[in-house]
């Protein structure tokens, strides 16, 4: 069986070869929307809707991918607790590689979208997509697009009027991404740019 090495939260995984995968949507009812099948060796696997327990911490994997490694401060801990406690601040969708009949590991993560509600009020409820992540040996199956399309189903089925979320001006192959899903890119159409405030600007803000 051929295998890819991922690294997790201060710990290594081995993860099998490319088989059927799931998304998994923590807080849906045991076997809601399961779709399971095999795909043909020539066939890449895709995501398939499935409930699921949260993944482990993500965070540091995906912020040494857009290189702000040095801003990651939260705990594995925190990160559960705040989308698993009794008043969730996010949701989360898991791909998982299912394992072969037999094996007797479980699911491995193998990329997510992390996703919670804002408002507009010129447009009403919207969905902002804060993570996005597939693990490296995982991408180009079109794993990603599938987590997209998913929020994208959450968004309608919650009444949404919109789907936002932000890229780094360097990452071209997930602009061109967005670009080709439909999305529009609302710095060259609009004009907007994100501010934050953080740390000693938002104590100093704040009066503290």
């Amino acid at each position: 069986m051929r295998t890819g090495r991922v690294q997790g939260c201060g710990a290594e995984r081995t993860l099998p070869a490319p088989r059927p995968l799931r998304l998994a949507l923590p807080g849906l009812p045991a076997g809601a929307g399961v779709q399971r099948r095999e795909h043909p060796p020539s066939h890449p696997p895709l995501p398939r809707p499935q409930p699921a327990a949260p993944p482990g911490c993500p965070g540091p994997e995906l912020a040494e991918y857009e290189k702000l490694s040095d801003q990651v401060k939260i705990s594995e801990e925190a990160l559960r607790a705040d989308g698993f406690g009794e008043n969730p601040s996010y949701r989360c969708l898991v791909a998982e590689v299912l394992p072969a009949p037999g094996e007797p590991q479980g699911p491995s993560v193998v990329g997510y979208g992390l996703y919670y509600f804002t408002y507009s009020t010129w447009k009403g409820r919207n969905v902002y997509l804060e993570d996005i992540y597939v693990t490296p040996e995982y991408r180009g199956q079109g794993i990603g697009s599938k987590i997209i399309q998913k929020v994208a189903q959450v968004a309608l089925d919650q009444g949404c009027s919109q789907f936002r979320l932000a890229v780094l001006d360097w990452n071209h192959r997930a602009v061109a991404l967005y670009k080709a899903l439909g999305a529009q890119d609302l710095t060259e159409t609009e004009g907007w740019h994100a501010f934050r405030f953080e740390g000693e600007a938002m104590r100093k803000l704040a009066g503290k």
